[in-house]
Order: C-alpha cells, then sequence, then structure tokens
C-alpha cells in the first residue's frame, strides 16, 4: 500500500511539472508578437573601398534604407594596387542598405 502512495504522488508531481512547463510555453507563445515598427529592419556585409583602393567590410544594421550602425570586420581587408577599379556600378558602391 505504501508503494502505491508513493507511486501516485511521484505521477501526480510529474504530471504537475509537465503541466507547469506547456503551460509557460503556451503563455510564452502567446505573448510574442513581432512588432510592427521593426519589419523593415536587416543586416549585412558589404565592402567599403576607399580613393587608395584600400577595402574594408562592415557589418551593416539597416531600417529600410537608413544604416542605424555600421561596424568593421576585424580582419576582413585587403589593399588593391593603384590600377585596380571597382567592378560594381556607382550606385551599388554608394548604397549601405538595400
Amino acid at each position: 500500500m505504501e508503494k502505491l502512495i508513493i507511486l501516485l504522488v511521484s505521477l501526480i508531481i510529474i504530471l504537475g511539472i509537465a503541466l507547469a512547463i506547456l503551460t509557460i510555453s503556451l503563455s510564452s507563445a502567446e505573448n510574442f508578437k513581432p512588432n510592427q515598427n521593426n519589419q523593415n529592419i536587416h543586416a549585412w556585409t558589404k565592402a567599403i573601398c576607399d580613393k587608395n583602393n584600400f577595402c574594408q567590410d562592415y557589418f551593416i544594421e539597416c531600417k529600410g534604407e537608413t544604416p542605424t550602425k555600421i561596424s568593421p570586420l576585424t580582419g576582413a581587408f585587403i589593399q588593391f594596387d593603384n590600377s585596380w577599379q571597382d567592378p560594381r556600378n556607382i550606385k551599388q558602391k554608394e548604397r549601405l542598405c538595400e
């Protein structure tokens, strides 16, 4: 009889824990709603070159077509010789957010 009571109490505790986890999971899912104002937030990397053909990769965070943060990537750079021409067109080179 004592083993049956221990088994029943253990079963009730396990079911209670499972129910609590399920309730927390469901309430977290209901509370997550994407912010309508942040739908156009995106980030990407882009190489930016200066007049001396030194090009550095940057991590660019954008909201719409406006950059909100530009961070250089460590070690992601190259120095081209003076005769090198950037193959990108002007619009590609100038636009930070696409």
